[in-house]
């Protein structure tokens, strides 16, 4: 897998980690959960740009 296919992914998995920060935070108050929903899609992104 070449270097801007990766990028892609990344940056496709950037937009959710924005707007979903966001609403979990909208829906807990804190930033825990935003620390916790953050590090899962940063593990995901990760699994699928190591492929």
């Amino acid at each position: 897998m070449n270097i801007s296919r990766r990028l892609g992914i990344l940056v496709v998995f950037a937009v959710p980690a924005v707007i979903g920060g966001g609403i979990v935070y909208g829906l807990y108050g804190s930033y825990v959960p935003v620390f916790v929903y953050e590090a899962l899609l940063l593990f995901v992104a990760g699994g699928f740009a190591s492929k």
